[in-house]
């Protein structure tokens, strides 16, 4: 989670204890999110560096 964004910091995230409303909270900024997960059928990838995010497109 980007807790240098400052939504992170509107949001009181740092305040946040329970799992499944951080999970709430990336699923519905997904900005939030530190490392895209990039998922096709079985295949998923972090989308870090951007020569994976290349790859998982081919």
């Amino acid at each position: 989670m980007r807790t240098k964004e400052e939504l992170y910091k509107e949001l009181g995230l740092a305040k946040v204890t329970d799992e499944e409303k951080l999970i709430d909270a990336l699923a519905q900024y997904p900005r939030l999110i530190e490392r895209p997960i990039l998922i096709d059928g079985n295949r998923a990838f972090i989308g870090r560096p951007v020569e994976k995010v290349i790859e998982f497109l081919r």
